[in-house]
């Protein structure tokens, strides 16, 4: 089983980070860590912080000469604006900002000063996922199988999905500042990331995960939380500002009958195939061999230039929530991370399914048992 724990704060020394259950014998190149944690950073509508910031992986253990020893993987990404940070003076926040975590968690913890759930609770804490992520990947890859995202809407221009399996375009995608193989869209996303900006506002949007070369059988329908779909889910609502999941066409599905919602079974040379893949690779909670499709709605980052209406806790009258320095759209930053919590749920279950403690023993396990 894989599992992870992060820790660190937004503008603390570093971040943290600790991958357990990762077999022995992955061979990883440094660099490729290094490139999604800078996928991360880009995208149309960042905020300064990305410039900042040079995030780089120091592996601490679990890694010998490029290579997992099985023991568990500890990484440390630092914070180069903390030096910044001890310069300035920081006042005591009281004043929560509506759809952050603020006022909720200071009140959960019995808190002071917002600044303390504000520097937990921050999305800075994704680049420790993103590393994690990127180690699932590699493993998967070992598979053949592969991991890829992109975005289908910010605020309400919206674009009909690509196809990922294409090469080109997922090269096209990486490309692109907002994550769009389309270059009209991407004009039409970038516009409207600017007029927002002019609004001094913030926007949400849509993004895309597929995963590709995905064998029968991952994940089970005996138990609720065996379910890969609902293991999926849970992954994907648990990054910041993640306010809505969707598995295939899920919602789409529940408007449209039956007998037009779900995919048709037809004979093929190698056995049974789908007509569609409006289910999303996944029936049962059990992957049916057709790429895996999940889709993640991102609010808006809750931090605006337009002040909000809240209140001050210290005196339980009205004010204004202070700004602090944010994006006007990460919805291409959090389609990466959304690829590295998918890519971590996915490896954990071809583990589940074809486990070792070795590399080398799960290829035989894989071979004798994967189509």
């Amino acid at each position: 089983m894989l599992r992870f724990l992060t820790a660190g704060e937004s503008h603390g020394p570093s971040l943290t980070g600790i991958l357990e259950g990762m077999p022995a014998g992955l061979q990883v190149d440094t660099h490729l860590i290094d490139r999604d944690l800078v996928r991360r950073q880009g995208g149309y509508g960042r905020s300064g912080r990305q410039k900042i910031e040079k995030d780089h992986i120091d592996w601490l253990s679990g890694m010998e000469n490029g290579c997992s020893t099985g023991a568990p993987i500890a990484m440390r990404i630092e914070n180069r604006d903390y030096a910044n940070q001890q310069k300035r003076e920081k006042p005591v926040l009281t004043v929560p900002r509506p759809g952050h975590a603020d006022l909720a968690g200071a009140t959960k913890y019995r808190l002071a000063d917002m600044r303390t759930v504000l520097e937990r609770a921050s999305a800075r804490e994704t680049a420790m996922r993103v590393a994690v992520g990127a180690l699932a990947k590699r493993l998967l890859s070992e598979f053949g199988i592969v991991v890829a995202g992109q975005v289908i809407s910010i605020g309400d221009e919206v674009v009909q999905g690509a196809d990922l399996a294409d090469p080109a375009v997922r090269d096209r995608i990486e490309v692109s500042e907002v994550r769009v193989a389309d270059p009209e869209a991407e004009r039409r996303f970038i516009e409207r990331i600017d007029q927002a900006r002019r609004d001094r506002d913030t926007l949400g949007g849509v993004f895309e995960v597929q995963v590709l070369g995905v064998p029968v059988g991952l994940g089970s329908y005996v138990q609720w939380d065996r379910k890969l779909d609902g293991r999926l889910a849970q992954a994907v609502m648990s990054i910041q500002a993640i306010k809505g999941v969707e598995i295939g066409a899920g919602f789409e599905n529940a408007r449209t009958p039956g007998t037009r919602a779900h995919d048709a079974i037809l004979p093929g040379e190698s056995g049974p195939q789908r007509g569609s893949n409006r289910a999303g690779g996944l029936e049962g909670g059990v992957t049916n061999g057709e790429p895996v499709i999940v889709r993640g709605a991102m609010k808006p980052i809750s931090t605006t230039l337009t002040p909000m209406q809240s209140i001050d806790v210290r005196t339980g009258e009205g004010a204004l929530a202070q700004y602090q320095r944010s994006d006007i759209c990460a919805v291409p930053a959090a389609c990466v991370v959304g690829e590295a919590m998918v890519a971590f749920v996915m490896a954990d279950a071809v583990l589940e399914k074809f486990g070792g403690d070795s590399i080398a023993e799960i290829h035989e396990h894989f071979k004798s048992v994967a189509r």
